[in-house]
């Protein structure tokens, strides 16, 4: 019954994210008072995805180290510097550049292993890549967000390096430990059991904090429509960089699916509740919309990557010849 409830969300995603956002606008009042249920829901969230990881995915650091740091580098270094750059050109908002940074420096969704596993990449190694960005998360976010908002918005860098160790290192680590002593087929069970409720926080989250940006979107302008295109701009073309990137550098089709949805997906829950914590409501905006897209291109570029590998007749293990 819970699993095909899973897949049957698991399948509506793309709907029922931005159906939970246009519900969270209309009844904002409900959302607002809902606001302190986010940290608890986002860390049951946390807790449950990583009872499908191990420490196994920490040995990878030793076969494929290059391909770890890159993809690190690609998330919180040229991601940020690239939504920093279309932002500043054509929003000229230092608020919506804060956003749309803050969009693209959240760690790698934990989702992406699902993709990763349908779509045939290395899971061992999405897994750690997984796992490895997720412990880095307290630090690296505080700082991309000190450096995004400069001296214009003032912001407690203690305080979300505090709330992303309980949000995620700390359930992460539970999540982990329970996976690595606990009993396989409990845990195997704990975790079907708990997907469904995962896809139904994630649209809690979306719900919730949409009474944030609600005053924005009643009213919708030019200027809101100009910001969920730039999204969309920005999302494609981080899954498309991972795309062209894989193929240049590894050749192989199961390190360039590893690389496209760990380099294209993004835990944007976390962001919307950074942003709507410690920033001001504009900041939230390029942040949220993400997630009426993130679903959407992951399920497309599994079709892209699956032509790939026919282009190329391509196995797993395999290299891309010219």
């Amino acid at each position: 019954m819970l699993h095909r409830f899973n897949a049957y969300l698991q399948k509506l995603m793309p709907i029922l994210t931005p159906l939970s956002l246009i519900i969270g606008v209309i009844f904002e009042k409900v959302g607002g008072h809902l606001l302190f249920l986010v940290p608890w829901i986002f860390a049951f969230m946390t807790f449950a995805g990583s009872l499908s990881i191990n420490f196994e995915g920490l040995k990878t650091l030793k076969k494929y180290p290059k391909f770890i740091f890159i993809t690190i580098l690609f998330l919180h270094v040229l991601m940020p510097f690239w939504a920093y750059v279309l932002s500043a050109l054509i929003m000229n908002d230092h608020l919506l550049t804060v956003g749309f940074i803050l969009s693209v420096a959240v760690p790698t969704g934990v989702t992406s292993f699902i993709w990763i596993n349908i779509c045939k990449g290395n899971i061992p190694l999405g897994l750690s890549i997984i796992l490895i960005d997720t412990i880095l998360s307290p630090l690296i976010i505080p700082l991309i967000a000190k450096l995004a908002a400069g001296q214009i918005v003032a912001i407690d860098t203690t305080s979300i390096m505090i709330d992303l160790l309980w949000m995620i290192a700390f359930p992460s680590m539970l999540g982990m430990l329970m996976n690595e002593w606990g009993k396989s087929e409990f845990v195997k069970k704990l975790s079907r059991t708990f997907a469904p409720f995962q896809k139904v926080s994630i649209f809690l989250i979306v719900f919730i904090n949409s009474s944030v940006i609600a005053p924005y979107l009643k009213n919708i302008s030019w200027d809101i429509v100009g910001i969920i295109l730039l999204v969309l701009v920005v999302s494609l073309s981080g899954y498309t960089f991972c795309l062209i990137i894989g193929h240049f550098l590894w050749r192989r089709i199961d390190l360039i699916t590893t690389f496209v949805f760990t380099g294209g997906m993004r835990n944007i829950a976390v962001g919307v509740v950074v942003a709507s914590t410690y920033f001001p409501s504009r900041v939230v905006l390029p942040v949220v919309f993400g997630m009426l897209f993130q679903q959407v291109l992951a399920s497309q570029f599994s079709k892209g990557l699956e032509k790939y590998r026919e282009k190329f007749n391509l196995n797993v293990g395999n290299e891309v010849k010219s």
